[in-house]
């Protein structure tokens, strides 16, 4: 079985989310996002799928939904995360990649979170209003691998950490 990751970039308060967007931008995050994604299965929910308005390239897409009529050119679709999961472990054996990573939204995180072995955590340096939050989690079961810090600039609004954790 290949490790499952989840991505996540929240805000101090732990907004990910307002009217199912980003409620920053932040260039760097998304380069970062893209370099730990790429080449690997990604698991995500139909409202963060339908947020992106495509399918990433260069990642098998699985999105999951509780709907059987829904569907978008280019992704897996899958009505449960058992299913999603077992999609994206057959594209990583194929695809020869070491993780799989989900990538939100909140309900997604929270049914993934006793799952994962390991968070990728974007900690966005601002109180921001918002509709989605990242789910409570002990942060004695998880051990923090690496913390790189960032100060604003012309691009960045925003202070953030890029932060690794691995569960116990």
């Amino acid at each position: 079985m290949v490790p499952i990751a989840l991505m996540v970039a929240m805000a101090s308060n732990r907004c990910i989310g307002q009217n199912n967007a980003l409620p920053w931008h932040l260039p760097e995050d998304l380069k970062h996002f893209k370099k730990t994604t790429t080449a690997k299965p990604i698991i995500m929910g139909r409202k963060t799928f339908e947020s992106i308005g495509r399918p990433l390239p260069g990642r098998k897409n699985i999105v999951v939904t509780r709907s059987n009529s829904w569907g978008a050119e280019g992704v897996a679709v899958a009505t449960d995360l058992n299913a999603a999961i077992e999609i994206a472990q057959d594209a990583a054996s194929t695809m020869a990649a070491q993780e799989i990573v989900c990538i939100g939204g909140a309900q997604i995180y929270q049914a993934m979170l006793p799952l994962v072995s390991r968070m990728y955590l974007t900690r966005v340096d601002a109180v921001l209003e918002g509709d989605a939050f990242f789910p409570p989690y002990n942060e004695n079961d998880w051990m923090c691998t690496s913390k790189t810090k960032y100060k604003s600039d012309e691009r960045n609004p925003y202070d953030y950490t890029f932060e690794c954790w691995d569960k116990k």
